[in-house]
């Protein structure tokens, strides 16, 4: 049944249409004509039931022994008549020209059998053809008239071959009209289609990409069904508009990654090669040679730190699931602040912690990390005198830690890229070891994988890093 439809949209709802147009044709063309077939075989019936009369009223005037009988007026040709008491009979034929013909007796006999009920009964007379009789039987007298359907039957096979031409006519016009109708209909979806088709033509494989295909808002009105199609096309543009955004970003985020990635590890690198050619110079001045192997050894920790950060990130970011323990935070907020306090004796160091302890569940040294992260970025980028206030509260289902300074602030362009990887401030906030800027970035990363987020709010004079996470009571 596919094979024998087209293959388009329009093809299909045209022959839908054609095909509806062609069955109403059929049906109301069979209502008509039975409709009509009923009227005229009604109306002969009640020309039947007047010839009863006339042809008895006949008989009464003239008699059976009337041998030069005349039709009586307002018999009809083609008439056929039978009237008997039981013992005589006269029966006769109006042809044509209007006179009287005798019967044959099979005529008779046939008109004879005709129930005397009054009702119309239909007959297939030899050599007359299709006839409808009534009998009337009154006063022992049997009145039998029939009329040929003749006329009922042309009218109706002439009824029949105009709804025949009319239907295919209508028929016709429906497959014309229709395919017209439907293609003006479609034509707004072949402009969805179109933009779609822009769409493919579009570089989406790498780089920025500048998608700014969308349909008019008279293709996306969601009450009709092409509007919907358009303005559920335009959310997926959207979509795919936001998501090449965000991979271009990537991209490049990465790009800048493995430059920084690569600038930073090019300096521990070069100095350790300098350092090697160093004392392999001088191999026996051993003063020379235990500054270098020093050198060495501490350009040796910065790279490995910088690699297990860089690591660790990437274990972020592929969802590497961390240890998932009960952390007590107010003990690791006290022991982190402690530490930092016998680092750093330049600075005020101050704890703000509830009365009741505060726990999550989690990588206690991955949390561990994120408190000396942004104590250790208190240390770096504020003067000294700075009071750093480390505080911990909770907040409905969550856990907040804060570190607070009074230092100068962090500039505000910074302020947007500050989580970021490689992330630097200007000379007053780069840390004096020339870290590589990903601190801030693993306290983000840590802070999310726990279900948790980190912000930021500065103004000169108050800065607070604020990290959240969920509470375990």
């Amino acid at each position: 049944m596919r094979r024998l439809l087209p293959a388009s949209l329009t093809g299909r709802l045209v022959v839908a249409v054609v095909t509806l147009t062609a069955l109403v044709a059929v049906l109301v063309g069979t209502s008509v004509t039975l409709v009509m077939r009923s009227y005229l075989t009604d109306r002969l019936d009640q020309q039947l039931t007047e010839s009863v009369g006339r042809a008895r009223a006949d008989l009464l005037r003239n008699g059976f022994g009337d041998d030069d009988r005349r039709p009586p007026p307002g018999q009809s040709d083609g008439l056929l008549s039978l009237i008997t008491d039981g013992q005589r009979a006269i029966a006769t034929y109006i042809d044509t020209e209007g006179d009287l013909l005798a019967v044959p007796s099979r005529v008779q006999s046939e008109l004879a059998d005709t129930p005397a009920d009054g009702e119309a009964h239909h007959h297939d007379l030899p050599k007359y053809g299709s006839y409808r009789a009534v009998a009337v039987t009154e006063d022992g007298l049997t009145t039998v008239v029939a009329l040929p359907t003749r006329d009922v039957d042309e009218t109706i096979a002439s009824l029949l071959w105009w709804e025949v031409l009319l239907g295919l006519a209508a028929t016709v016009a429906a497959g014309v009209a229709g395919r017209a109708i439907v293609r003006h209909q479609l034509r707004p979806l072949r402009e969805v289609a179109q933009a779609a088709h822009e769409v493919t033509e579009l570089p989406l494989s790498s780089g920025k990409v500048d998608m700014d295909v969308r349909l008019p808002a008279r293709l996306t009105d969601p009450a009709t069904e092409v509007g919907a199609v358009g303005d559920s096309l335009n959310h997926l543009l959207d979509h795919v508009a936001t998501s090449l955004d965000a991979r271009h970003a990537s991209e490049q985020q990465l790009r800048r990654f493995l430059a920084d990635a690569s600038h930073e590890l090019r300096t521990p690198l070069a100095t350790i090669a300098g350092y090697a050619e160093l004392s392999r110079r001088t191999p026996d001045d051993a003063a020379e040679l235990d500054q270098a192997m020093r050198k060495v050894e501490s350009e040796a920790s910065r790279m490995s730190g910088l690699v297990e950060d860089m690591l660790l990130l990437a274990r972020l970011d592929a969802g590497r699931p961390l240890e998932r323990e009960p952390v007590d935070l107010t003990l690791l907020v006290m022991e982190a602040l402690d530490d930092a306090r016998v680092v750093d004796a330049e600075r005020t160091w101050r704890l703000d912690l509830p009365d009741e302890p505060v726990g999550t569940l989690g990588d206690e040294q991955r949390l561990h990390q994120v408190v000396t992260n942004l104590l250790g970025n208190a240390t770096r980028h504020t003067p000294p005198g700075t009071t750093v206030t480390a505080g911990l509260r909770a907040e409905d289902d969550h856990a907040v830690i804060t570190v607070h300074d009074d230092g100068p602030g962090v500039p505000a362009p910074l302020q947007r890229t500050i989580f970021e990887r490689f992330s630097r401030g200007d000379s007053s906030r780069t840390r004096a070891s020339g870290g590589a800027g990903l601190g801030m970035s693993l306290v983000r990363a840590i802070a999310e994988s726990h279900g948790g987020s980190a912000s930021l709010h500065s103004v000169p004079g108050d800065t607070t890093f604020t990290v959240t996470l969920p509470l375990h009571r």
